[in-house]
């Protein structure tokens, strides 16, 4: 989810793609799969994966998280073995990738707190204020994950480098041993490994693209989304798990922990993906194109960011009025107005997007740290200050920006103190 700067020598254009098609299926899948109601004075939102019987297969489709983390990982190599070769300390370029993330995130965390402060004023109800505050927090749980990848890459990269696809391969297998201890000996509290042990060798298939060890010869690539494939299948149909890819009112949840049935449903798509990679490279090299793609990939984080706003908004200002009808779930008529819903959130989102684009700018030449060079409490003051900023996202993603109704205070503090410590981590400097 970094910048991306058009004409950069030896940039991977197809990565870019990847990911500005990944961030578009993630925002469309949100904006189908969130039904509105106004009913009694009150409004709600409700996943539509639990109301049609047909939701758990179309995320088989939509879940498309596993991309962010096969091209993180490809970036993330890219970066890190770069800095190396100059000679720039670990510590120094998981502060300037985490701070990449992590001053837009305190932008959208500063407004999403003023906001609920003025509706509160205003006397908006408190289970409004309660589901609306979850609603623009949940896909929060995204960048903590992230800044662990981060935080891992240059050990990871390390790994990778001494042992190649056998470290993907064996975080696999360990992942399908939580699943059974899980599944099978009921120990729920084991699940939390399979965060790092699914998520990271998603990211770790990135470090085998990057090198090139997962495309060549082409025929591994191909072999990793066949094996994929099959093990989904009997994971799926005799196996104990659920087809739902995007949550699951059921004993055994797909992504949280994340389990080898995700797995498997990346490794297909990362295999098919990476397989049509060098049919796909050449068309993006037209300049007209690349400039196009260059944009779209510099919206990418703010997108993301930023899509669930657009719900609230529309959601507020149409459907109290009367405005918006509101058929039953799953029915026709609802998903013929859901064309019409997308359509109209995308409208309210691309001037939102531009504006933050311009706004945001100065972010870019914030200094990077306060600290003096070479001072030895540098790298566990940023391995703190990441911590708590992770730890904050995820209380949030969890309880949302208006638990109970009221603002949210000690997750934005928590974040506000990682934030401040991971900045003050770095030398002197510019981001």
């Amino acid at each position: 989810m970094d910048d991306a700067r058009d004409g950069r020598p030896g940039r991977n254009h197809y990565a870019d793609l990847l990911r500005v098609g990944a961030i578009a299926a993630v925002v469309t899948g949100h904006w189908l799969l969130t039904d509105i109601t106004y009913r009694d004075g009150r409004l709600s939102g409700r996943d539509a994966l639990d109301h049609v019987d047909w939701g758990s297969w179309v995320t088989l489709v939509l879940q498309v998280l596993p991309v962010f983390f096969l091209v993180g990982g490809y970036v993330n190599a890219t970066s890190w073995t770069s800095h190396r070769r100059r000679g720039v300390p670990w510590h120094v370029w998981v502060q300037g990738r985490a701070l990449g993330l992590m001053w837009p995130t305190a932008v959208y965390v500063a407004v999403a707190l003023l906001g609920v402060l003025a509706a509160t004023s205003a006397g908006a109800p408190a289970p409004d204020l309660d589901r609306g505050g979850w609603l623009v927090a949940l896909h929060l749980w995204f960048l903590p994950l992230y800044l662990l990848m981060i935080v891992l890459t240059p050990l990871m990269l390390a790994a990778h480098r001494r042992w190649g696809l056998a470290v993907s391969a064996a975080m696999a297998v360990l992942a399908g041993g939580v699943d059974i201890a899980v599944v099978g000996r009921g120990l729920p509290w084991l699940g939390a490994l399979n965060y790092l042990l699914v998520w990271g060798t998603m990211h770790q298939w990135g470090f085998a693209w990057q090198d090139g060890r997962l495309v060549r010869p082409r025929w591994r690539s191909a072999a990793l989304a066949a094996a994929g494939a099959v093990l989904l299948v009997v994971l799926l149909w005799p196996g104990p798990f659920p087809v739902a890819m995007i949550g699951a009112d059921t004993r055994v949840d797909n992504t949280s922990p994340p389990s080898t049935a995700l797995l498997a449903l990346a490794a297909t798509q990362a295999g098919l993906l990476l397989t049509a990679g060098p049919a796909v490279s050449p068309r993006l090299a037209r300049p007209a194109r690349l400039r196009r793609l260059g944009r779209l990939n510099r919206a990418v984080m703010t997108v993301y960011l930023w899509h669930m706003a657009p719900v609230v908004l529309v959601a507020v200002t149409l459907y109290p009025t009367g405005i918006a009808p509101q058929p039953d779930i799953g029915s026709a008529s609802w998903l013929a107005l859901r064309v019409g819903w997308v359509a109209l959130l995308a409208v309210v989102l691309a001037p939102v997007t531009a504006a933050l684009l311009w706004a945001q700018r100065p972010l870019g030449r914030l200094p990077r740290g306060a600290r003096p060079a070479g001072a030895w409490w540098g790298p566990a003051l940023l391995l703190c200050g990441v911590g708590a900023a992770a730890a904050a996202l995820a209380l949030l993603a969890t309880e949302g920006f208006a638990p109970g109704g009221r603002a949210a205070v000690l997750a934005p503090a928590l974040f506000a103190g990682g934030l401040a410590a991971t900045f003050l981590s770095g030398p002197r400097g510019r981001v």
